[in-house]
């Protein structure tokens, strides 16, 4: 029976992997990266400490991953939070949120970003008050596409794995969803590159025609 709908939060909530690429690259190239050569597509869904530990690992960088990742998590946070900043929901996810609240389920976030970026979006985009817990990739040992961060969320709520349900528009996200035992919606997000969503349950275009009866049909199967 479904009791806990969990969402990822970047290309999921917001569509923010634009802005994130952005950064990413002017990094890069402040440190003498080719951008196309170093990628960015896999590292989606990825904390930004895995992130910058693979990059140093692969180019032999002097920055320190401490250093890397305070530098991406400075720049991102600086950017949503400027005044001339517009950050909108994906269409049709606000509603979908509400509409969950609304039904008495349980709602967490469980996002690879730090948990500052998380409560400023939820924020933002007026929907902090619809979840019952918001979960950085920063609370749990593994970045996705290990389980743990979907797992911890589970946890917290006192809910088990396999009452869940997983929105991500990740390969690894959705991987770490099923691994965490848990049914997963993937939600194709042309922004968030050619992501492998094969592992999910169920795939969509679009929030703005999903109901909850589709969410809670899953679990009839």
């Amino acid at each position: 029976m479904l009791k806990l709908v969990i969402f990822d939060m970047d290309g999921v909530l917001i569509d923010s992997e634009p802005d994130h690429l952005k950064i990413h690259e002017k990094i890069l190239e402040g440190l003498g990266l080719d951008p196309v050569t170093v990628g960015h597509s896999q590292y989606i869904g990825s904390t930004t400490n895995y992130k910058w530990n693979d990059i140093k690992n692969k180019y032999n960088l002097s920055l320190s991953v401490e250093e890397l990742v305070h530098m991406n998590r400075q720049k991102y946070f600086e950017y949503i939070t400027a005044k001339d900043t517009i950050i909108k929901p994906i269409i049709g996810v606000d509603e979908l949120v509400k509409n969950i609240h609304n039904h008495k389920l349980e709602l967490a976030v469980a996002s690879s970003s730090p948990i500052n970026v998380i409560e400023r979006i939820v924020e933002v985009i007026g929907i902090d008050e619809c979840f019952d817990l918001l979960v950085s990739g920063d609370f749990v040992e593994r970045s996705k596409p290990s389980p743990d961060i979907f797992l911890y969320a589970a946890e917290k709520l006192k809910i088990n794995p396999e009452d869940c349900l997983v929105i991500e528009d990740s390969h690894n996200g959705s991987i770490a969803a099923k691994k965490a035992g848990m049914k997963c919606i993937g939600y194709r997000n042309i922004n968030s590159g050619n992501q492998d969503l094969s592992a999910a349950d169920f795939i969509i275009d679009s929030f703005k025609d999903l109901k909850l009866e589709q969410l809670e049909g899953l679990f009839l199967k």
